[in-house]
């Protein structure tokens, strides 16, 4: 078994694929790690033309699932039976709660890139300099100019449908064919640019292809099939598994292995470099050692930063780059579960063709100067959601020949606009390692300790307040507010926890993604975010990483590393 490399690659998911593919491309012999089983692109995609009546109980969450899959089951909608299985089993994967935190995750080639929302944006300026400005944190050590590029190549390779707006503090971009919006979505739409001069509504931007094709397995346009989260025949949608992993395999540079728990990094004291990976074998539980020239972490945020934890000696008597005491600090989400629903009368004669898997966004219009800023909370929030109509069998009590005639006949229009907002980055919430309590590996179990606070709770209050408004506005009827339970972890967008920074005294990554102290060693998962913004992060983990991809490459070449 080869066990030298000149990179390795710990994590298949979005960031795992595309430092894979960067660093292949770019001619490394290349090593990426997972730690869960294969996943094929189509032929590991066990449900992806199952119907709802092929299932005994229906698509749902079942009482056995809930059992095994208890904290997985959380988001209401992740371990329905079609989607199940990409999701990890809570029993054999426990952590601990001082606070509930919602972690949801699968272990498999391709991660979470499989099940992700796919929504699509940047950052802006107004992200990068807010902590700065509002004495908040740290401040982040780029800025857009920094980043755009590499949204671009980015957006580009994996193709993002949506539209162009011009709006400063929602970046635009290189966008396919953007999809359309239903007659509800319309009627809003309108209501806002006649009702309101600091708020638009768009179709959202999202990771699937709308024209042509993209680099891959037999990437083509969407089939409008609503089943994107049981994996896509068609590659439609962006995954590692149907587009930078086949990549980096064409390459002939990448070695793939699965199975492979990495829970520490090996530090050579002398060199002041890192050498390499000491690797469990999930199944035979037998340990191996990797090396490399250059290691990247894209494990995502909880694991990631578990593994530096794990990483000591020394040097690291406390985690590999954790001179800060910053690795485990500043947990980020984004906070959700709370807006207005509505519905309305009209458009009894129109439908939508197809299952269009995307919502609106309107856009952050809170905190971006003069009359938008507030008092009582920092930064924003944005609106996704959109417009149907009720399943077909709604409010039907009949049975036989009446129940037959009305179930041809399609409910009312709904439309619903949930808040998506900004968590502040408090170095107080927080996960740590318990030794006490071992995983079936002999590995510490993660504990968190991480709540929203007064800042995100005030931002809720006009989440719903500005929702209920805005559809009242637009004259549907029933408008009603509502604010659920939510804790952080729920948005899927766990972030912050080996922060990017300036100075090494506060953070534990530099501008490139490298570790301060371990300039050989790069994270560019979420754990590298120094604020979480307010829209969803997925599509800047994959420019960071192109990025740092690149720049580890040329450092390489100039014997830096």
């Amino acid at each position: 078994m080869e066990t030298k490399f000149d990179a390795i690659v710990v994590g298949t998911g979005i960031s795992g694929g595309w430092a894979a593919k960067e660093l292949c491309e770019k001619g490394l012999k290349t090593l990426v790690l997972e730690r869960g089983h294969m996943v094929r692109h189509i032929e590991d995609y066990p449900t992806m033309y199952d119907d709802p009546w092929d299932y005994k109980t229906g698509d749902i969450i079942t009482k056995e699932t809930r059992r095994v899959q208890g904290k997985q089951s959380r988001t209401g909608y992740t371990t329905i039976e079609s989607s199940k299985h990409f999701f990890v089993n809570d029993i054999e994967h426990p952590y601990n709660e001082t606070n509930r935190f919602d972690w949801m995750r699968g272990y498999h080639v391709g991660g979470r890139s499989l099940t992700w929302g796919r929504q699509s944006y940047r950052l802006t300026d107004y992200d990068f300099e807010a902590n700065v400005k509002e004495g908040v944190a740290v401040d982040w050590p780029i800025r857009y100019k920094d980043i755009a590029p590499w949204y671009d190549y980015v957006e580009g390779y994996i193709g993002v449908s949506g539209e162009n707006v011009g709006l400063p503090q929602f970046p635009d971009g290189n966008y396919l064919k953007p999809m359309e919006l239903n007659c509800v979505e319309k009627q809003l739409q309108s209501s806002l640019a006649k009702n309101y001069n600091d708020r638009i509504l768009t179709i959202g931007r999202t990771a699937i292809i709308t024209e042509g094709t993209k680099p891959g397995l037999g990437r083509v346009a969407c089939q409008y099939r609503g089943r994107c989260r049981r994996g896509c025949p068609y590659a439609s949608y962006f995954s590692s598994n149907s587009s930078t992993l086949p990549a980096a395999e064409s390459t002939g540079n990448l070695t793939l292995k699965t199975n492979s728990i990495v829970h520490k990094i090996i530090y050579d004291k002398e060199k002041r470099r890192a050498t390499g990976v000491e690797v469990i074998d999930s199944e035979t539980k037998e340990v191996y050692n990797f090396n490399a020239k250059i290691i990247f972490l894209c494990a995502s945020s909880i694991p990631s930063t578990s593994i530096l934890m794990q990483s000591k000696s020394d040097s690291f008597p406390n985690g590999m780059g954790n001179r800060s005491d910053q690795l485990g600090r500043n947990i980020m989400d984004h906070h959700l579960g709370v807006g207005a629903s509505a519905s309305t009368e009209e458009f009894g004669d129109k439908y939508y063709l197809g299952k269009r898997n995307n919502g609106i966004y309107i856009p952050r219009f809170r905190n971006i100067g003069g009359k938008t800023n507030r008092k009582d909370f920092l930064r924003g929030y944005g609106y996704q959601g959109g417009g149907s109509r009720n399943g077909w069998t709604s409010n039907i009590a009949e049975y036989g020949a009446v129940f037959k005639e009305e179930i041809l006949k399609p409910g009312e229009w709904k439309i619903s606009l949930g808040g998506f907002g900004e968590v502040l980055p408090y170095e107080q919430n927080r996960m740590t390692l318990d030794y006490s309590k071992l995983d079936k590996w002999g590995l510490p179990t993660v504990t968190f300790d991480a709540t929203i606070k007064e800042n995100e709770l005030n931002m809720r209050k006009d989440m719903q307040q500005q929702a209920l408004e805005m559809l009242d506005a637009a004259g549907f009827k029933d408008v009603e507010g509502y604010d659920r339970d939510y804790a952080i972890g729920l948005g899927i967008h766990e972030m912050g926890t080996a922060r990017m920074g300036k100075d090494p005294k506060t953070s534990v990554l530099n501008r490139h993604n490298q570790i301060h102290d371990v300039p050989n060693v790069f994270v560019t998962d979420g754990s590298a975010m120094t604020s979480a913004s307010n829209v969803n992060p997925s599509l800047t983990y994959m420019a960071l990483t192109a990025r740092a991809a690149n720049y580890a490459v040329e450092e390489l070449k100039k014997m830096n590393l």
